[in-house]
């Protein structure tokens, strides 16, 4: 029994450093072309990860037999021309487009927009639970609502009712769109702070020209706009109106806040958008388990990046997402491998390749639609995003922790690797909200998401933070995300290690994960226990 311990705990590891790299070097060259959905890379790129799964010997999990699952989409392009600007007391104050301001036209065609008034509404916040209403009794007929990034927990002395320093779902922009619509504004704008939003404006300025995404068919929105305010803007705007950001902050953070309207403030802009239906595709493959087929372990990466589009000051179009997410994509083949090579666990394990996770979560929230395989009867989720490439580390980075008893079993696969689990140390970014597996989570199904740490073995959390910084600040969603030969991918194999044995885990178990009591997620997976009978 000693020499059985012995030699398991000798056994090299499934996962292979060199391999990833390999993957994502392909993956991230110019010949695939940013992996744009509907763009000239998608179909090199969904034809690479078929043959590689096929290659590792799995059965394809798409429809019909096949690799793929059709993605119905429809692309948003903006026509050059278009024009924004702010009108403050008698001055007209010009933006422009990608330099002051983003701008997001939210239907096809024309959209003009003249002198509609700004309202301030805090953070935008409806809650009725929590008894937050920003637009109560206030008109916003015609009006453009004017919000702080993130929610009120955020930079508060005191918890509000939230999630306290970790961003709750109505801190996330898209919700704060969704109630400004449904209170019956026309347009939002999001005053920009780097530490609310979590990324510089950069990333916004850089990526206003991008192609946005929505599922087909298209249905017209009632918002005809959303932009976000560059900071020094923003401020000019309420210095206009004898306000202050940080005292608006403070007003903004009482349960009986209401809009207001800047008086003598407005926005008027124009543009036209282009809509062309685009049919992406999501990649699936499967492999069968070997006691109870029908329940299933999914596993899950987006394969898109942002394609070739706003080329920097270089001149470089072409966004290769090196890190986001040819790195998670390329995790995601070798854990599959890893499975493939090894005893088949008792439950099914799913390997799905997203698409159009940088436009909105669409390629996972269609399968969530429309799955493959039975949600009720998916025992796990575990998502594959990392945010750097990292050197070893001695860590792993839980997002949106204290969720279900998952984190257990992740907790338990890494200390086997000699990794412990910490929690993710900005969460007020709202990570759990902003990739795939939340398609999932919201439908109750049991979702993980974690990073390699940034504790590295040679430099620690100063070494490591330092590299995650430089990241954000210069080559987060930019044509800079590109492959370095100097990679080790040494932090990328650790989390993939620990992915695989978490899954492994999973698959073996015959118990079925869940959601921590009082976490909203569990009555949704509740109400289809008899399925898992």
């Amino acid at each position: 029994m000693l020499l059985t311990l012995l030699l398991a705990a000798a056994a090299p590891s499934p996962i292979s450093a060199a391999r990833i790299r390999e993957d994502v070097r392909v993956l991230s060259s110019d010949a695939f072309a940013g992996r744009g959905p509907g763009e000239a890379g998608e179909a090199r790129t969904i034809e690479y990860l078929a043959k590689a799964f096929g290659a590792a010997g799995l059965q394809p999990g798409g429809t019909g037999g096949g690799w793929y699952q059709d993605v119905p989409l429809v692309r948003m392009d903006r026509l050059p021309g278009a024009t924004m600007a702010l009108k403050l007391g008698g001055a007209i104050l010009p933006l422009t487009p990608g330099k002051d301001a983003s701008l997001a036209l939210r239907n096809p065609g024309q959209t003009v927009l003249a002198d509609a008034p700004l309202v301030f509404a805090g953070y935008g916040v409806v809650d009725a639970g929590l008894g937050w209403n920003a637009y109560e009794g206030v008109d916003m007929r015609g009006k453009v609502a004017v919000v702080l990034a993130n929610d009120p927990d955020f930079e508060a002395p005191q918890d509000l009712g939230f999630e306290g320093r970790r961003m709750a779902y109505a801190g996330r922009v898209g919700v704060k769109f969704e109630a400004a619509a449904k209170a019956g504004a026309v347009a939002v704008l999001v005053i920009h702070e780097d530490a609310a939003a979590s990324y510089p404006f950069l990333q916004l300025a850089s990526g206003d020209a991008l192609p946005g995404f929505v599922m087909a068919p298209a249905a017209p929105s009632s918002l005809q706009l959303t932009g976000w305010l560059r900071g020094d803007v923003a401020a000019r705007l309420l210095a206009a109106q004898g306000l202050n950001l940080a005292a608006l902050k403070l007003r903004a953070r009482a349960p009986a806040f209401r809009a207001f309207a800047l008086e003598g403030a407005a926005l008027s802009a124009s543009g036209s958008v282009k809509a062309t239906p685009v049919v992406s595709h999501n990649v699936i493959a499967r492999l069968a388990g070997a006691a109870r087929p029908d329940e299933i372990v999914l596993y899950g990466a987006h394969w898109d990046a942002n394609g070739v589009n706003g080329p920097d000051a270089t001149g470089d179009a072409i966004r290769n997402g090196a890190v986001d997410n040819a790195t998670g994509t390329a995790e995601l083949l070798e854990v599959a491998r890893a499975f493939a090579a090894g005893p088949r666990p008792a439950r099914s394990i799913v390997f799905a390749a997203w698409t159009a996770e940088e436009k909105g979560l669409l390629g996972s929230e269609y399968y969530a639609a429309h799955p493959l395989f039975a949600l009720e009867r998916t025992a796990a989720v575990i998502n594959l995003d990392p945010h750097v490439v990292l050197p070893a580390a001695r860590d792993i980075e839980l997002v949106g922790g204290e969720r279900t008893p998952l984190e257990s079993i992740l907790t338990s696969a890494a200390a086997g690797a000699g990794l412990r689990v910490d929690p993710e140390p900005h969460p007020e970014a709202g990570w759990y909200f902003r990739s795939d597996h939340f398609s999932f989570a919201k439908r109750g199904v049991p979702a993980l998401s974690f990073r390699a740490g940034r504790d590295l073995v040679q430099g620690g959390t100063v070494a490591g933070t330092r590299i995650v910084d430089a990241y954000n600040a210069r080559r987060y969603h930019q044509p800079s995300d590109a492959f370095d030969p100097r990679w080790t991918f040494a932090g990328t194999a650790q989390e993939a290690g620990v992915a695989f044995e978490t899954g492994r885990r999973v698959g073996n178990a015959t118990a079925w994960p869940g959601w921590n009591a009082g976490i909203a997620y569990g009555v949704i997976r509740a109400a289809s226990a008899a399925m898992r009978r």
